[in-house]
């Protein structure tokens, strides 16, 4: 028998490719960073976009933006705007509004993302801020109010990880160590209605 006929001069063959399917979709990029960089630039767009007067329903013009008009969320005018269920996600109306979202983002939205996977974080995500503005539209149905920031995404990557890991401790102010489920519920829960905060939140 030639040696090239026997088993052991064989070359062995190639390994089999194995296809991953664990249910989950992965788009090959960061996506806390591209949402991050999409409400950069579309702010950035709104801080250098000169301002004009704009209809708003039988009261005096509002002075603003076109991206805010737009694109941020006016229940008055949603019937013809749909789109701005979402786009209003990603507008801010300054400095302070973007940077705490961005680094709520940027935190919370690194763990759960490496928690459940690109395709489950952006469900969430998209999830929590479109449900989110919906509930804001039920109860300003013809309201003439003007929302943005994508503070009901935030809020809903935190829930999420309330619900998943409630004792994962947070620094608070990188100093104090407590559980997340206390850091939600009275930091970014509390704190954020009123009186304590600010009568222009939602």
């Amino acid at each position: 028998m030639p040696l090239s006929d026997r088993d052991y001069m064989r070359s062995s063959p190639p390994p089999e490719r194995r296809i991953r399917r664990s249910g989950n979709f992965d788009f090959g990029m960061n996506p806390v960073i591209v949402l991050i960089i999409t409400n950069i630039v579309l702010y950035l767009a709104v801080s250098f976009s000169g301002k004009g007067l704009y209809p708003y329903g039988q009261y005096q013009p509002v002075s603003t933006d076109r991206f805010t008009y737009y694109l941020g969320l006016i229940p008055y005018y949603f019937s013809t705007r749909p789109w701005t269920l979402v786009t209003s996600m990603f507008i801010h109306s300054g400095f302070a509004h973007i940077f705490s979202n961005m680094i709520a983002l940027f935190f919370f939205g690194t763990f759960l993302n490496r928690l459940i996977g690109s395709g489950r974080f952006l469900l969430v995500y998209f999830v929590g801020g479109i449900v989110g503005n919906i509930l804001y539209l039920l109860l300003n149905l013809h309201g003439l109010s003007l929302v943005v920031g994508a503070s009901g995404a935030i809020y809903a990557i935190a829930g999420t990880m309330v619900v998943m890991v409630p004792k994962l401790p947070v620094r608070l102010y990188f100093l104090i160590p407590i559980p997340l489920w206390i850091f939600v519920i009275v930091f970014l829960g509390l704190l954020s209605a009123p009186p304590f905060a600010a009568t222009n939140i939602a």
